[in-house]
């Protein structure tokens, strides 16, 4: 269904999501929100046409607006099978090495083909309903481009006792960065309460008010000339895009970060050609959960996995190794 909504002089200046509530009943404004930060409107003014994703977007007069409300998605992910690297499994969890790209639970957007849809037809009835309908099993998750492990669980005991893991912090979670610029401390701790960034919502941001408490901590692995530097950074806490938010804080962003690090192409221009292509080429974060260690809920054995940067990840570091100025 489409609504198409032209701006009279009445409406100049109105946010574009209270406009929208107003013209369509039908739609709550929380709805309305989530579609255009779908990307769900496009506004088009004489021959200029864009999607607009900022709810507070100012609309002006003559401008015409065109909302796409997309079929209801099933509220029950449905399962998909899809090919799994599983890094370990028993009958009570299941620890995922996932690929960048894959969105880990049905959002806005990503409906299906997620990892609950994989984890759905690999597990079957059995996987854990305590995290709700939409992410059943899920005790943590991944962004979509970032790479690497994560543990689901099978059963509500299973989900339980990893909570309580997570809750208190015991879990050993090892991520391997590649961040722009020299990074000259050989190691340290980021703190910072991680809240919405109030100029950019699709962003996070360390928030003087409100937020969550968050600390990171990183060691230096190495140094790529005074260009970029590889680093370990491990979890204290665990919240939306920390690493990528903490690491933006000291100046150093994630590499191919569309979020954070759009400001630092400029440093490639002196690269040679063929690290020029690949760092255009890398079309996500460079950022890898290369280790993920934890007590087991059920029978309390210590378990610990290890997962090495996908191909497309290591095949730029080597490439900035010959940048290595030790």
């Amino acid at each position: 269904m489409k609504h198409k909504i032209t701006v009279g002089s009445d409406g100049a200046r109105q946010r574009l999501d209270r406009l929208l509530s107003g013209e369509v009943e039908a739609l709550s404004r929380m709805r309305i929100k989530a579609l255009i930060e779908a990307g769900q409107v496009v506004v088009r003014h004489g021959d200029d046409e864009r999607t607009v994703t900022e709810a507070s977007y100012r609309v002006k007069p003559g401008e015409r607006i065109e909302m796409t409300v997309p079929p209801a998605a099933d509220p029950v992910p449905l399962p998909q099978a899809m090919d799994l690297n599983i890094a370990y499994e028993d009958d009570h969890l299941i620890v995922i090495d996932k690929p960048s790209g894959l969105v880990v639970h049905p959002a806005p957007g990503n409906p299906d083909r997620t990892l609950v849809n994989a984890l759905l037809a690999h597990c079957g009835d059995s996987l854990s309903g305590v995290g709700g309908v939409r992410r059943p099993g899920i005790v943590h998750r991944l962004d979509k481009d970032t790479s690497g492990l994560m543990v689901a669980a099978k059963h509500d005991a299973a989900h339980v006792g990893l909570s309580e893991l997570f809750a208190r912090h015991d879990i050993n979670r090892r991520y391997r960065a590649l961040v722009w610029g020299p990074l000259r401390q050989a190691k340290g701790r980021i703190e910072g309460n991680i809240g919405r960034d109030p100029r950019n919502r699709k962003r996070m941001a360390i928030v003087a008010r409100g937020g969550k408490p968050a600390v990171t901590h990183f060691q230096r692995v190495a140094s790529y000339g005074q260009v970029a530097t590889l680093v370990d950074c491990r979890l204290e806490t665990g919240r939306t895009h920390q690493i990528r938010v903490h690491m933006a804080s000291l100046g150093h962003p994630v590499l191919g970060d569309p979020l954070y690090s759009r400001v630092r192409r400029a440093r490639t221009t002196d690269l040679g050609a063929e690290l020029q292509a690949a760092i255009a080429a890398f079309k996500r974060q460079a950022l890898h959960a290369a280790e993920l260690g934890f007590r087991h809920p059920v029978d309390g054995r210590d378990l610990n996995f290890r997962s090495n940067p996908p191909h497309e990840m290591q095949t730029l570091l080597t490439l900035f190794q010959g940048l290595d100025d030790g």
